[in-house]
């Protein structure tokens, strides 16, 4: 226990730039002190000892604005930051070394038995407002962006960004705990790629319609332009088989379970 405080008390310095000194960190941080109140009220709680847990819980949701379930399973150096509205719920399970903003809700998503609230692996942070529903997993170094719904199973070393959650990965570009807010748009890369394909087909139906026209003015039935036509439809083929192929669009589709 006490080496669990510890953790939670050190790592603030670690991520915080604005923490100056410890008595400023004990007195001056809710987040720390929601911890010390989850830390006892949990105890209480896995000795099956009632109602007490849940009043120590819902003090301390009056003091720091967090409300943490005495039956959710906290690892060390968990650091919430500011943390007013954070929500966790009876079975929610946070790793080690879990980084959580203000807002951030890891709920369920009915009136469901059992496990029904999601679990975190380390090293994962969840970005101010994000909201985490049901019993999902949540793997290790994750990123979860501010905004983000998540209502899917996150692997490992994954970023997720927007409403619904989408998993954008990022294989070969470190990503640095505090820098949720630096994450990809989805969403602006997809409408990007399908721009580029509409102009490239609004250019192949302009030369299909200057080509028909000079070949009209000769007064003739080209036969050469049967030829481009075909080019043509081959070209549209082509720029259809690249539109399923585009890696931007598939991931985009994927991350979003569509």
């Amino acid at each position: 226990m006490l080496s669990t405080l510890l953790a939670d008390f050190r790592i603030i310095f670690e991520r915080d730039p604005a923490a100056r000194n410890w008595l400023e960190v004990v007195f001056c941080y809710p987040g720390l002190q929601a911890l010390l109140f989850h830390r006892l009220a949990h105890l209480l709680y896995s000795m099956s000892i009632p109602l007490i847990p849940r009043l120590i819980s819902h003090l301390a949701r009056f003091l720091t604005g967090i409300e943490i379930h005495p039956g959710a399973v906290i690892g060390q150096g968990v650091f919430i930051d500011h943390g007013m509205g954070v929500v966790i719920g009876e079975t929610a399970i946070v790793g080690n070394y879990t980084l959580i903003y203000q807002g951030v809700t890891l709920g369920g998503t009915g009136k469901e038995t059992g496990k029904r609230h999601p679990t975190l692996g380390e090293n994962v942070v969840v970005g101010a407002g994000a909201k985490v529903l049901g019993n999902l997993q949540i793997g290790n170094n994750v990123r979860i962006g501010a905004g983000s719904v998540v209502l899917r199973d996150v692997p490992s070393d994954c970023t997720v960004v927007g409403v619904p959650g989408r998993i954008i990965y990022r294989s070969g570009v470190r990503v640095e705990p505090l820098e949720h807010g630096r994450l990809p748009d989805a969403e602006a890369q997809v409408i990007r790629a399908l721009v580029d394909r509409i102009e490239h087909l609004e250019q192949l139906i302009q030369q299909m319609q200057h080509t028909h026209s000079s070949s009209a003015s000769a007064f003739r039935i080209p036969y050469t332009s049967n030829s481009q036509l075909l080019t043509h439809q081959a070209s549209l083929s082509e720029t259809r088989s690249c539109l399923l192929e585009n890696k931007v669009i598939e991931e985009f589709l994927d991350g979003s379970g569509i």
